[in-house]
């Protein structure tokens, strides 16, 4: 049994523009899972419906085995147990880095706030920026803004973490702060669901590339073979798009 099953997941707009037209998926446990594709393809909002920020329309999630898509569902324990980091930080402007990560620990896990602080600056010395704890979020670079909204992520201890395009809000000599965070926690062996534009860090950290197109997974491998030997004639199509740009 996979740690997350999809099976046939189905999303539409508005009843009419479909996004996700029959997502069939295994993630397992420790594996990093990079999902590519064009923009438009569904990559976000899959993730989005794992954490269950979006409702699906059909199909089934599944964690660990137990039901966690659809009616009846606790959404407070599924976002204790999957964890999200968006391109956009999302961090709260008035609150400082510290309260930032230790509030979902305090409000949700019932930690103490001397435990959750502890904790928080445990995570902040792993990323190095320990000494910023008290600082508000408008005062620290795009990457140590995204480095903090993933360490907020971590500090409810998940057992999935999604990433949603995390490098595609930062200037392009920050991505590399972000990017070490993924490999060491890959090392370290974090469950991870990537959206990514990121193709060379994909083919690095990757256990196992999807390309999506129109809301369907085309073609799904180690990314050695994705990226080198694509079966799929839409999934040639985008890497040599890629090449050309010299994205890979």
């Amino acid at each position: 049994m996979a740690l997350v099953e999809i099976r046939d997941v189905r999303k539409t707009y508005g009843g009419v523009v479909p996004v996700l037209n029959g997502i069939t998926l295994d993630v397992e446990e420790h594996q990093v899972v990079c999902l590519i594709g064009p923009s438009g393809c569904g990559k976000s909002t899959l993730l989005r419906c794992i954490n269950g920020l979006e409702g699906i329309d059909g199909g089934e999630i599944r964690l660990h085995g137990d039901r966690v898509s659809g009616p009846g569902v606790d959404l407070d324990a599924l976002r204790r147990d999957v964890g999200i980091v968006f391109q956009s930080f999302n961090l709260f402007p008035h609150m400082s880095v510290v309260d930032n990560i230790t509030a979902a620990p305090i409000k949700v896990l019932g930690l103490g706030r001397k435990e959750a602080r502890e904790r928080a600056m445990e995570l902040l010395a792993r990323i190095q920026l320990d000494k910023k704890a008290d600082e508000f979020p408008d005062r620290l670079s795009g990457g140590q803004q995204q480095r903090v909204a993933i360490v907020r992520a971590l500090a409810m201890d998940p057992i999935v973490l999604l990433l949603d395009e995390i490098t595609s809000a930062l200037d392009p000599e920050l991505v590399s702060e972000v990017l070490n965070i993924v490999r060491d926690l890959r090392q370290e062996g974090m469950t991870m669901v990537l959206a990514t534009h990121e193709m060379g860090f994909a083919k690095e950290v990757a256990s196992k590339v999807c390309f999506l197109y129109g809301g369907v997974v085309h073609e799904e491998g180690p990314p050695a073979e994705i990226f080198s030997d694509p079966h799929d004639e839409r999934t040639r199509s985008f890497l040599q798009r890629i090449i050309e740009a010299g994205r890979l």
